[in-house]
């Protein structure tokens, strides 16, 4: 863990959103079409649907979904051509200690 990559990736609005809504994905996607395909949102949330709902350019999530990556916050499952990403909570865990340690 790499405190000041998180402070970094945190430190833009729509990226810490992008962790509210991948916090409890069933609040703000639909699992209806996940379940179509045989998917749950355990495996993630497809950048497709994080970009509608941040309403930016998919190129834009994409490098917000890379550098939340890069930090330790988000994990990554491709599946044919798509990616989807959900919290790495572990990470998360070690970053909430860290900052209960040092404050």
């Amino acid at each position: 863990m790499e405190p000041l990559l998180i402070y970094k990736a945190l430190s833009n609005e729509t990226r810490r959103q992008i962790m509210l809504w991948l916090k409890n994905p069933e609040e703000f996607f639909d699992e209806k079409l996940y379940l179509q395909q045989g998917l749950k949102f355990q495996i993630g949330i497809c950048v497709g649907d994080i970009q509608a709902k941040a309403g930016l350019a998919q190129s834009v999530i994409s490098s917000y979904l890379l550098t939340m990556q890069k930090a330790g916050l988000l994990e990554s499952n491709r599946i044919g051509k798509w990616t989807y990403y959900r919290r790495n909570e572990k990470t998360i865990e070690e970053f909430v200690d860290y900052i209960q340690k040092e404050f």
